[in-house]
């Protein structure tokens, strides 16, 4: 059995909430992980590096030189890619970088990734999200009581637009509801600290079938 660590409104420990190992996944799905965190990664890319051809480089198409007689090589014009300010050879242009994912795979991969979070005790889990005021220091003073020290995702059952706001301004820490939450989103955060009804919509997506990774 696993354990995870829950805490009241206020960050005052409470009894923990045990998982049964046999709901983790941790015997399959590391491919599948690395599979999925590089398609997520590459989708950030941008993809808009773009170089000049040597049919692009502006210029005309007259010869530096004559072909014969003056010592040097022959050179048939100034936009050639072996020339300062030519074109570029087989350089970059704008291009997606996206990656197709399974869907069995990404599921098998999430499972993955939130059962060794839930097995390393890196998983929090706070009664409830509940401020006197929306102010960022209140979250800030909430989430060290609970140990997030460093990186932390935030998560709720549904988006909540008070407590996205007062997780804004803590550095390196992001609020997000349970749906939202995906693999890379896992592996980056040193902790995961959700309310009960956040947890309990992270646990429904453990559950995998199939022999996927």
């Amino acid at each position: 059995m696993s354990t995870v660590k829950t805490y009241t409104a206020d960050g005052s420990a409470a009894a923990e909430i045990t998982v049964d190992d046999a709901r983790l996944t941790l015997d399959r799905g590391a491919q599948a992980v690395k599979d999925t965190v590089t398609a997520i990664r590459n989708s950030m890319r941008a993809g808009t590096a773009d170089t000049l051809a040597k049919g692009e480089v502006a210029g005309s198409n007259k010869k530096p030189w004559k072909q014969k007689g003056t010592g040097n090589a022959r050179a048939g014009f100034r936009q050639s890619p072996v020339w300062r300010g030519g074109g570029v050879a087989h350089g970059p242009h704008p291009r997606s970088y996206a990656q197709k994912i399974n869907r069995k795979v990404m599921k098998l991969a999430f499972a993955r990734a939130l059962s060794e979070k839930i097995r390393d005790g890196q998983v929090a889990v706070v009664e409830e999200f509940r401020f006197a005021e929306p102010k960022t220091k209140l979250m800030a003073a909430l989430l060290k009581k609970v140990g997030a020290d460093r990186s932390v995702v935030v998560v709720t059952a549904a988006p909540d637009e008070i407590v996205e706001r007062v997780t804004s301004n803590i550095p390196r820490a992001v609020a997000l509801p349970a749906s939202a939450v995906d693999v890379y989103t896992l592996l980056k955060s040193r902790l995961v600290v959700a309310d009960k009804a956040g947890f309990e919509a992270l646990s429904a997506r453990l559950a995998v079938s199939g022999k996927e990774g």
